[in-house]
C-alpha cells in the first residue's frame, strides 16, 4: 500500500493544473491543510494568493482559513474584508488605504465592515467560480456549487447553490451527519485514512457505525 505524500506540490505526474494548496502559500495569514487540492485550468494555480483571495490588505489583520482534504475548483473566489467598503461612512472610499496620499493615521474600522475571518471546515468542495464572502464559515463536508455567492454560514453537510447561496439539501440524515462530525476521518494517520478509502468512498454507513 502507498502511503501518499501531502508535502509535494503536484499530487499526479505531469498534471500541472492541480495542485496541494498548502505548500504553495506563502502569507501567515492564509492558513491551508493537508491534502486539500486546487484546480486551475486557466491560470498557474500557484499564483492562488493573488488570483483568488482578493482585497486581502494586511491592514484588516484577517485570516483565510482552509481545511484538510477540501477541493477548490477552478476560479473560487474568497472575498476579504478590504473588499467590504463600510456603509455606516458618509462616503464609501476607502481612506485608510490610501495614508501616503491623505492620512495615515486614519482608523480601518471606519472604511470596512470588517465582518471576520473566511473559514472552510474541512472535506469542503468548492464548486468553480464560487465565490466567498468575508466573514462566512463554511461546516465539515459541505458543497458550494458553482457560480454560488456565499453570504452567510454553511452548515456541515449541506449542499448550497445560487446567488444569494440557499441551502439546496442535506448529504445525510442527522444521525449520519452526526457520526461523521464525531469521527473526523479527516485527522485519522495516512495509513489508516488508506486503509478505509473504500468504505468512505462507497458510503457504507455500517462501517461508520461500527468505528
Amino acid at each position: 500500500m502507498t502511503i501518499p505524500n501531502s508535502k509535494k506540490i503536484y499530487p499526479r505526474s505531469n498534471d500541472f493544473e492541480t495542485i496541494y494548496l498548502k505548500n504553495v502559500i506563502t502569507k501567515t495569514n492564509i492558513k491551508v491543510g493537508d491534502f486539500t487540492i486546487y484546480n486551475d485550468f486557466c491560470n498557474d494555480p500557484r499564483d492562488f494568493e493573488k488570483n483568488n483571495v482578493l482585497y486581502h490588505y494586511p491592514i484588516n489583520h484577517d485570516r483565510l482559513i482552509i481545511g484538510k482534504f477540501c477541493s477548490v475548483a477552478c476560479g473560487a473566489k474568497f472575498m476579504m474584508n478590504s473588499g467590504n467598503h463600510t456603509l455606516k461612512s458618509l462616503s464609501n472610499y476607502t481612506f485608510p488605504i490610501f495614508g501616503e496620499e491623505w492620512d495615515e493615521t486614519l482608523k480601518p474600522k471606519d472604511a470596512w465592515d470588517n465582518k471576520g475571518d473566511i473559514i472552510i471546515g474541512n472535506d469542503v468542495w468548492i464548486g468553480y467560480q464560487a465565490v466567498i464572502m468575508s466573514g462566512v464559515k463554511i461546516g465539515d463536508g459541505a458543497i458550494v456549487g458553482t457560480r454560488a455567492v456565499v453570504t452567510k454560514d454553511v452548515p456541515p453537510y449541506t449542499i448550497v447553490g445560487g446567488i444569494p447561496a440557499k441551502a439546496i439539501k442535506k448529504r445525510f440524515n442527522d444521525e449520519v451527519i452526526s457520526c461523521l462530525l464525531k469521527l473526523e476521518w479527516w485527522n485519522f494517520t495516512n495509513e489508516k485514512i488508506a486503509k478505509n478509502i473504500p468504505f468512505i468512498q462507497a458510503g457504507d454507513i455500517d462501517w461508520l457505525k461500527n468505528l
